[in-house]
C-alpha cells in the first residue's frame, strides 16, 4: 500500500476532467487501495483520483457509516432533491470550511471493482460526498459552489496564504 500526497489548490490536475476507467486491472484494484489508505491518513471521508494527480475517475469514500470505505469507477449523479446547508471542506484545500448548500439527497450510478453497476444514494453527509467526489471527477472544486462574495473572499484568503500573507 501506498499514500500518496494530495494535491491542493493552484495545482492544474485539479481542473482538468477525469477520464473514464476502460479497464478495472489489477492496477486500478491497487489505485483504488491505495486511495483508501491516503483517504484515511490525511484524514478525509473521500478522494478523487485527480486529487492526486491520476486523472482517472475513479473517487473512494467513506460517509462515516457501518459500510465502511466504498470505491466509486466512472460515477455520475442520476438524481438530486432537496436542499441542505452544511459546513464543508476539502483536502484540496486545506484548513479551510465554508457552509456550502447542496442538494440534500443524490443517487450515483458507477461500476464496483469487480466491474459491475452499483448504485449509492442518500442524505446527510453521504449525499455531500456523492457529490463533492463526482464535482472533483469532473475538475470542480468546493470553490465553485459558494456563492460569489464567498467565493471571491476566499480566493482573496487563499491568494494571501499562498504568497505568505496570512
Amino acid at each position: 500500500m501506498a499514500i500518496y500526497p494530495i494535491r491542493t489548490f493552484g495545482d492544474p490536475v485539479l481542473r482538468m476532467e477525469t477520464k473514464p476507467v476502460t479497464e478495472i486491472s489489477d492496477a486500478v484494484r491497487t489505485m483504488a487501495q491505495d486511495m483508501i489508505e491516503t483517504m484515511y491518513d490525511a484524514p478525509g471521508v473521500g478522494l478523487a483520483a485527480n486529487q492526486i494527480g491520476i486523472t482517472r475517475r475513479i473517487a473512494v469514500f467513506d460517509a462515516q457509516d457501518e459500510l465502511g470505505a466504498r470505491v466509486m469507477i466512472n460515477p455520475r449523479i442520476v438524481e438530486t432533491s432537496g436542499e441542505l446547508t452544511q459546513e464543508e471542506g476539502c483536502l484540496s484545500v486545506p484548513g479551510y470550511w465554508w457552509e456550502i448548500s447542496r442538494p440534500a439527497f443524490a443517487r450515483v450510478t458507477a461500476l464496483d471493482l469487480e466491474g459491475n453497476e452499483i448504485e449509492f444514494a442518500g442524505e446527510g453527509l453521504l449525499g455531500r460526498v456523492l457529490q463533492h467526489e463526482v464535482a472533483h471527477l469532473d475538475g470542480g472544486l468546493l470553490l465553485d459552489v459558494l456563492p460569489k462574495r464567498a467565493r471571491k473572499k476566499a480566493l482573496r484568503d487563499l491568494r494571501d496564504e499562498a504568497l505568505g500573507y496570512s
